[in-house]
C-alpha cells in the first residue's frame, strides 16, 4: 500500500516540474536548415568528425569532474586546427564558408581549452569553456543538415 501511495504521489508531483520544463516546446512543423549537399563518403567523413567532438566532450566533462586538467588539455588539443587538416579537400570545397568558420571556430576553442587548462588549472573555467564550445555545437546542428546527393538516404 505505501509503495502505491509513494508511485501517486511521485507521479502527481513530476507532472508539474515536466508541465513547468523550459525545455519542452512544440516539434517544428518543417525543417528550415540549410543542406550541406555530399556524397556517402564525405558524409561519413563528417560524421566521423563529429563522433570524435562528441567522444572528446565526454572524456573532457569526466576530465573536469577529477579535476584533471591535464587530462583535459590532452584530450581537447588533438580537437584543435590540427585536427581540420584531417578533412578531405574534397569535402572541405564543398563546405559553405560560414561552416567552415564555424569549424575553424570550434577547433580554436577546444585549443584554448587546452592551453587554458595546462596553465589556469581551473576546472570551473574548463567546465564554462566546455558550455560555450557545446553551444557552438547546438548552434551548427540548428544551422545545417545533411543531404547526400549520390541516391543514398541522408541525415
Amino acid at each position: 500500500m505505501k509503495r502505491h501511495a509513494l508511485a501517486a504521489l511521485l507521479a502527481l508531483t513530476a507532472a508539474p516540474a515536466v508541465a513547468a520544463d523550459p525545455h519542452t516546446h512544440p516539434m517544428p512543423t518543417q525543417d528550415t536548415r540549410a543542406f550541406l549537399d555530399l556524397s556517402a563518403a564525405e558524409r561519413a567523413a563528417l560524421l566521423e568528425e563529429m563522433h570524435l567532438f562528441l567522444d572528446g566532450v565526454g572524456r573532457i566533462t569526466a576530465a573536469i569532474a577529477k579535476a584533471d586538467m591535464q587530462a583535459v588539455a590532452a584530450v581537447a588539443r588533438p580537437l584543435g586546427p590540427q585536427m581540420s587538416h584531417t578533412m578531405p579537400a574534397s569535402l572541405r570545397g564543398k563546405l559553405p564558408m560560414p561552416f567552415r568558420e564555424h569549424a575553424q571556430g570550434l577547433h580554436g576553442a577546444f585549443a584554448e581549452m587546452a592551453l587554458d587548462a595546462e596553465s589556469l588549472n581551473d576546472p570551473n573555467h574548463a567546465l564554462a569553456q566546455l558550455a560555450a564550445t557545446l553551444q557552438k555545437c547546438s548552434a551548427c546542428h540548428r544551422t545545417y543538415q545533411i543531404r547526400v546527393v549520390d541516391g543514398h538516404v541522408g541525415h
